[in-house]
């Protein structure tokens, strides 16, 4: 079965931005597409299913397949429901586009629990709880193709995004094990970092920058991600502008001690020990 053809994927927050250009592109490649979108506002608030219902128009008026879900992935019981959705409506479910999010910055030092845990609970609590709900699929059916909206945030870091970063990050220590577990069923999971011009970073970017970046770009690399024929699992890429490039951990040679080293010597091999001219691809030392 060539690319996406008859696959049946959910994309979650596909309801504008990012998440209508992959539900889009994924329906005119042929999936049978869930279009989830609980139309809240940029921070979360609010209910609506006019964002989600468009989609899912436009979709059809190009002679693709939709359906719309307007659950919150923030909850155990919405992403049942969201899965429940594909199964129900479809017959099935191969992959999952984990897009949803929320955006609550504030610097670290005026961030509250408020702010913390719902912007987690959507990215990270999200995406666990709709690839865990869908896991059991993939895993009788022998295939499941998961992707996971990481950030440059999460890898590098960026002002009064503590919560978003952490989040993001953590989507890719989720993806690592997943990778592992879901290799033998033919389940994939990847990370994708994009850059593009979307509410969620109007008042990010510069202007002039977010001109050069349409999210119409990264839609294709999450289609091949998806697709039958890509067998890569455990990637990290940044996508955006017309660039695509993988990012991966890297580790230096260890600098060994053969007794407790005493914090002077510690001190004395910071260098060494800091160096990264060395490095390589980075490996679980624990195996």
């Amino acid at each position: 079965m060539p690319g996406v053809t008859d696959r049946v994927v959910i994309v979650t927050g596909a309801g504008g931005g990012l998440g209508r250009e992959y539900a889009r592109l994924l329906a005119r490649e042929g999936a049978l597409v869930v279009v989830n979108d609980l139309g809240a506002a940029r921070d979360g608030t609010g209910f609506g299913k006019a964002m989600a219902d468009t989609v899912v128009d436009e979709i059809r008026a190009e002679g693709g397949t939709a359906v719309a879900n307007y659950d919150s992935v923030a909850s155990e019981e919405g992403a049942h429901a969201l899965v429940d959705t594909a199964v129900n409506e479809f017959g099935a479910i191969h992959g999952i586009v984990n897009n949803a999010g929320i955006l609550r910055d504030a610097s670290f030092a005026k961030m509250d629990g408020a702010h913390w845990e719902s912007v987690l609970r959507v990215h990270l609590f999200g995406a666990y709880h709709v690839t865990s709900a869908a896991w059991p699929h993939f895993r009788e059916q022998g295939f499941g193709r998961v992707v996971m909206a990481t950030s440059t945030s999460g890898l590098f870091g960026n002002f009064g995004q503590a919560n978003y970063g952490a989040a993001k990050l953590g989507l890719v220590g989720l993806m690592n094990t997943l990778a592992i577990e879901g290799r033998k069923y033919d389940i994939t999971v990847n990370a994708v970092a994009p850059m593009a011009a979307t509410r969620m970073t109007a008042d990010i970017a510069p202007a002039d920058l977010l001109q050069k970046l349409p999210p119409a770009h990264v839609a294709p690399v999450i289609g091949h991600l998806l697709s039958a024929e890509c067998d890569d699992t455990g990637l990290v890429l940044i996508v955006g502008g017309g660039s695509v490039q993988r990012v991966q951990l890297f580790a230096n040679k260890p600098v060994l001690f053969p007794e407790v080293p005493t914090v002077e010597q510690v001190r004395d091999n910071w260098n060494r020990i800091t160096d990264m001219s060395d490095a390589q691809p980075g490996v679980n030392p624990a195996g």
